[in-house]
């Protein structure tokens, strides 16, 4: 089996708590949504992906109102829009800069991280939250300043997480073999497709889940039980 080189880590579930997300990011992204683009509307980077987030929606003209009352419906649905992310990240960046809260980060961590560095395996990271929000998310988190370990982020705009293809795009930016890569995730469907794609998988399964007797990949119960050798 070829030896593992870099590894590939989801974000919600993995390396973090989902309800971070759901309770405080969501949250206060949907809060603030309305008063950043109306304040903001001129930006470029905020009209690209107001235009981005109304061609998904297939409007071929909308009002600031139209469009703040779909992205907070998409912010309810949890919809994996890269639109949406993008926008929810430059408002997470205030909330991250004003110190109102920090980055939840499993206990483990931290220290395996380091780790694996130390052991020479390179480190990324692949999520639905846009590449900022990523970078955000590790600078800012109850660790400390985590961003420096990783070589590299990864978003939606390289692909679905649910398709093969994306991983492949991933493993050719890296410049690695799929096989010397690890994904972790929490999410069987998207080791199902990096799988298929070639490379290594876990599945993290944190308490109060278990490993399924089932399951196709192997498991751990957190990263100091994650297989990289």
């Amino acid at each position: 089996m070829p030896e593992i080189r870099a590894i590939l880590t989801d974000i919600e579930g993995t390396t973090s708590s989902i309800d971070f997300v759901k309770d405080v990011l969501f949250p206060y992204a949907r809060k603030r949504l309305p008063a950043f683009v109306s304040t903001h509307a001129d930006r470029p980077d905020v009209q690209h992906w107001l235009h981005e987030a109304a061609r998904e929606a297939e409007l071929v003209s909308a009002t600031q109102q139209e469009m703040i009352d779909l992205l907070q419906h998409w912010i309810d649905l949890d919809r994996k829009s890269t639109a949406l992310k993008a926008l929810q990240g430059l408002i997470w960046e205030e909330g991250y800069t004003a110190g109102e809260f920090k980055a939840h980060i499993y206990p483990e961590v931290p220290a395996r991280l380091r780790q694996w560095r130390a052991d020479g395996l390179r480190l990324y990271v692949y999520s639905s939250g846009s590449v900022p929000a990523q970078q955000l998310f590790f600078g800012h988190s109850e660790a400390g300043d985590l961003a420096p370990l990783f070589a590299g982020f990864f978003d939606t705009e390289t692909g679905p997480k649910r398709v093969p293809d994306s991983y492949l795009r991933i493993a050719e930016a890296i410049g690695e073999a799929p096989g010397h890569i690890l994904f972790l995730s929490d999410v069987v469907e998207e080791l199902d497709a990096a799988r298929t794609a070639g490379l290594r998988t876990t599945l993290i399964a944190r308490a109060p889940a278990v490993c399924p007797a089932d399951v196709a990949h192997p498991c751990a119960s957190d990263f100091d039980a994650v297989t990289s050798g």
